[in-house]
């Protein structure tokens, strides 16, 4: 028989797993608990096991949760606005923190950290995006943006606009990246010669390019690994 003083069997399971973390580490919970101590937080009544569950199923883990638009979030039970809004901010803070530490060294020389960045931002993408990493003279990141979005296999690059911008920002190398949506990151012909045309409309300024990265779920690809630049 319950009383007055009984807690909900929910509120023990949160008060185990809160302790799990603490005395064991993160590294310790499963990708669907660490989903349930955010929810946790967001969510104060009510049990949030089968919602981080619902939200892993859905989006195929952790990483396509923090990638979904907040419209698809909110399509599963127990995740309104507020709490989507919640994790897309989570999202940008792990890629704001990503951004930060690839600025802090050279780009080519924390090469598995730009290789995790680029995959991270990237492969949920749902439509085609082409992005351009620029790079002073100490390989040292100067910006991030993207020069243009498509649809699901195709977007338009226009070398003479990735030529301007690196003149204004005074880069003196820079990254390609666009993604696959696919998820099959392997370069097609219309990416070599485009990699082709960009580098020729460069060489007048004496800008290289170090490489050109595909990403997608399969991971990704550089051109330079593969012997394509």
């Amino acid at each position: 028989m319950k009383t007055g003083t009984d807690k909900p069997h929910w509120q023990g399971h949160r008060e185990r797993l809160r302790g799990k973390l603490l005395s064991r580490g993160a590294a310790a919970l499963d990708d669907y608990e660490i989903l349930e101590v955010l929810l946790m937080a967001f969510i104060p009544r009510r049990d949030v096991k089968p919602i981080a569950k619902a939200l892993e199923a859905k989006f195929g883990g952790l990483s396509g949760v923090l990638a979904a638009p907040a419209g698809d979030l909110v399509k599963v039970d127990g995740i309104g606005e507020t709490v989507a809004a919640y994790l897309k901010a989570v999202a940008e803070l792990q890629s704001r923190a990503s951004l930060q530490e690839i600025r802090k060294r050279e780009v080519i020389s924390s090469w598995s950290a730009l290789l995790e960045y680029v995959r991270r931002e990237m492969q949920h993408e749902t439509r085609e995006q082409f992005r351009v990493l620029f790079l002073d003279r100490k390989n040292q990141l100067i910006a991030d943006e993207v020069m243009s979005q498509g649809t699901v296999d195709q977007a338009p690059v226009y070398p003479r606009e990735i030529a301007r911008r690196a003149l204004e920002l005074a880069a003196s190398s820079l990254i390609l990246v666009h993604n696959h949506p696919s998820g099959d990151t392997t370069p097609s012909r219309a990416d070599i010669d485009m990699t082709r045309e960009i580098i020729d409309a460069l060489i007048p300024f004496e800008i290289e390019v170090h490489d050109h990265l595909i990403a997608g779920t399969g991971g990704v690809t550089s051109f330079r690994s593969a012997g394509l630049i």
